[in-house]
């Protein structure tokens, strides 16, 4: 670790985060280097971001032809990345329109405005509720915290953002009772990633897209942190067999750089007209013409691979003594230990050379999409001898 960057730091950037005492100065695939040259296997990609690993030389090439070509240009003028960078996500997904942001909170943030309007337009003033989960997460801006269903981040910074309901996760008819004349939408992410690495219920989600459906509702789906392959999907939502009104994307999106989309379906498609919403930065070319080469890469062999990987890693995890059990689905997993504390074990898991995170009491990790299985072997022998000592 350098002392004055660490000083620097310190000094002079807001101590929001509980930094560990680790300065990553370079990377290449799973793998990355400290200042002094030690090697670390990465199993958390920048908490999903780098969905193709550090660095990938295509994803690298894609962006530097960019940056030589076009750095900005304002959302006044076209932009060859970003129209086919929307033109692709529909295809893939089946939505009609692409809103892009810059975070997964600021798509979290669109989200919301879209449905607010949709319900404005066709029933006016007074429906504009909106039916969030306990133990949810999506965000940290005033109103993605008021979404938030976590009383944790309810602090400090009052008053929030009205018209949020709590349901409690598959409990169908604790959202079924919250649905009334208000209600405009119901959001949930499908797997509650920062509340513990939690998958939904299948019939608890189908239950509730239907009872959408039938009242009106829009359903937003937060794949903020499961979208672009990282179940083994594309999105979370195929696993379910549901097609949400809207869905929200970022992280993964664009491979290290960052950006958010709202995906909006049939119904909303032409909510949001002229001035209604917009964004500087939303659409950049240099981020997109990343994003492109990221849903190049993430085909159909592609996904499968993430699927098949993240059930063999799963398996070798659940036969290390230590963990009681493993959530998730493909590579986002949750490890729930026997007795360990899990934000002890990723302390000394960077003291050995890798990369965890943690969620509630369980230790997450989300793997860049391409790891290998030599890779995960590696992982899961010294995540082993982690837990054994």
């Amino acid at each position: 670790m350098t002392k004055s960057i660490k000083d620097i730091d310190k000094n002079y950037v807001m101590n929001t985060y509980n930094r560990y005492d680790l300065e990553i100065v370079e990377g290449m695939g799973v793998n990355c280097y400290d200042v002094d040259g030690k090697e670390y296997i990465d199993l958390s990609s920048g908490i999903g971001v780098n969905s193709l690993g550090f660095c990938d030389m295509g994803w690298v090439a894609s962006v530097t032809q960019q940056v030589c070509k076009l750095n900005h240009t304002s959302n006044l003028f076209y932009s060859q990345p970003c129209a086919l960078l929307a033109k692709a996500i529909c295809e893939r997904t089946g939505c009609k329109k692409v809103f892009f942001a810059n975070s997964g909170a600021e798509a979290n943030e669109g989200a919301v405005k879209l449905a607010r309007k949709y319900s404005f337009d066709k029933y006016g003033k007074g429906r504009d509720k909106i039916i969030t989960l306990v133990n949810s997460f999506h965000g940290r801006t005033i109103t993605t915290l008021a979404a938030t269903g976590q009383d944790v981040f309810h602090n400090y910074f009052f008053p929030f953002t009205e018209g949020f309901k709590y349901a409690k996760a598959n409990d169908f008819k604790s959202v079924e009772k919250l649905i009334d004349e208000s209600v405009c939408a119901v959001m949930m992410e499908l797997v509650q990633g920062e509340g513990g690495v939690i998958a939904l219920d299948k019939e608890f989600v189908t239950s509730v897209a239907g009872l959408c459906n039938k009242k009106d509702v829009l359903l937003i789906v937060d794949e903020v942190q499961t979208g672009v392959g990282r179940t083994g999907k594309f999105l979370a939502s195929e696993h379910f067999n549901i097609k949400p009104d809207i869905t929200t994307l970022a992280k993964g999106l664009g491979g290290g750089l960052p950006i958010g989309a709202v995906l909006a379906g049939e119904k909303c498609a032409d909510t949001l007209g002229f001035s209604m919403h917009g964004t500087t930065f939303g659409g950049n070319p240099i981020v997109c013409a990343g994003a492109n080469y990221v849903l190049a890469r993430i085909d159909d062999d592609f996904l499968f691979s993430v699927e098949q990987k993240g059930e063999y890693f799963k398996e070798k995890l659940e036969e290390i003594e230590e963990i009681e059990s493993v959530s998730g689905l493909g590579l986002m997993l949750g490890l729930k230990l026997k007795s360990k504390i899990s934000s002890d074990v990723v302390k000394e898991g960077i003291k050995k050379g890798i990369i965890m995170l943690t969620a509630k009491e369980k230790v997450r990790l989300l793997p860049p999409l391409v790891i290998t299985y030599d890779e995960i072997d590696k992982a899961v022998s010294m995540i082993k001898s982690i837990l054994e000592n």
